[in-house]
């Protein structure tokens, strides 16, 4: 039986639960990424997010949050599926209903993260920069992802 991915629009009090899907998620993905904030940075963070003009949506399975997308314009800042929710659907019900408020994404990839890159790649992506990664945090090699309708 497959299961309903309902989606939402993010509020404060979901901040919490969105922290916690991106520590889980970026730790399981990418554990040779360098973790440079505490969980209360993070925390801070995202309730910081909700706050401003950046569109954030939650993926809900059966009253849990599965994960969430936040978008600024016409970049995915944000697109993070709790590892228990991975090739579930919630990331690709996420992506697609941004495709459908754009005619054109984009977004930065860390270089390694193959899992991230295959599943933007298999939903339309195209691979148009590379970079050392000197402009992001991390100081990690990324790539640059752009999809158009």
């Amino acid at each position: 039986m497959a299961q309903t991915i309902e989606t939402r629009r993010a509020v404060l009090s979901d901040a919490q639960v969105i922290a916690n899907i991106h520590r889980s998620a970026r730790v399981k993905a990418m554990p040779w990424l360098p973790v440079i904030y505490t969980p209360e940075e993070e925390l801070a963070f995202f309730s910081s997010r909700l706050r401003a003009d950046e569109m954030f949506r939650v993926a809900i399975v059966d009253g849990e949050m599965t994960g969430f997308i936040a978008i600024e314009g016409q970049w995915i800042n944000h697109l993070y599926v709790h590892p228990e929710h991975w090739r579930k659907g919630s990331g690709a019900r996420l992506l697609s209903e941004a495709k459908g408020f754009t005619p054109h994404l984009q977004l930065w990839a860390f270089r390694d993260n193959a899992l991230a890159r295959a599943f933007y790649l298999h939903h339309g992506f195209e691979e148009v920069e590379f970079t050392d990664g000197a402009r992001n945090e991390e100081r990690m090699p990324d790539v640059r992802m752009s999809w158009s309708q």
